[in-house]
């Protein structure tokens, strides 16, 4: 290990350099959908220095050790976007930058979504939601592009290359 912090740290295996998040904790990605318009949100990130186009997603664990991706999944959609869900569907595990990350993130699909709040993350977050019928995504996405937004990969589910 080369350095540690509270969330993450950098390690090395023989000339491998590559990030870890810190104390097992793990990420989740939601896919939610209401009234046939896909959840999306946008917030600054600090990494790449610009707002970014995203699902809503938070870390499982950060906060709670006894955490369940089903459980901050609910939480985080709560919180960003204002909906909570019915159902939290588990679709699978993915890599989020294998080349460079240890990190993992669980998918889930979010149904039965119903608005209980105003979202817009908590108070150091400055989240704004987006409602997108899913053939308009790619369109919306190249409009945000042209923008400056950052686009995380993720929304490549929707795109049709």
């Amino acid at each position: 290990m080369k350095w540690e912090g509270k969330f993450v740290r950098t390690l090395k295996r023989g000339r491998w350099e590559y990030v870890s998040r810190t104390r097992g904790v793990t990420a989740v990605v939601i896919l939610a959908e209401t009234e046939g318009k896909v959840v999306l949100i946008d917030q600054y990130r600090v990494p790449v220095g610009n707002r970014c186009l995203e699902l809503p997603a938070g870390l499982v664990g950060d906060e709670d050790p006894n955490a369940t991706v089903e459980g901050t999944a609910v939480k985080e959609l709560e919180e960003e976007t204002g909906y909570t869900a019915d159902q939290i569907e588990v679709l699978g595990e993915f890599q989020s930058s294998p080349g460079m990350l240890t990190e993992s993130f669980t998918l889930v699909r979010a149904t039965g979504l119903r608005k209980v709040g105003e979202g817009g993350g908590t108070d150091h977050e400055d989240i704004n939601v987006h409602l997108v019928a899913r053939e308009d995504i790619a369109a919306f996405v190249a409009a945000r592009r042209a923008e400056g937004m950052a686009v995380d990969v993720k929304l490549l589910i929707f795109m049709q290359y």
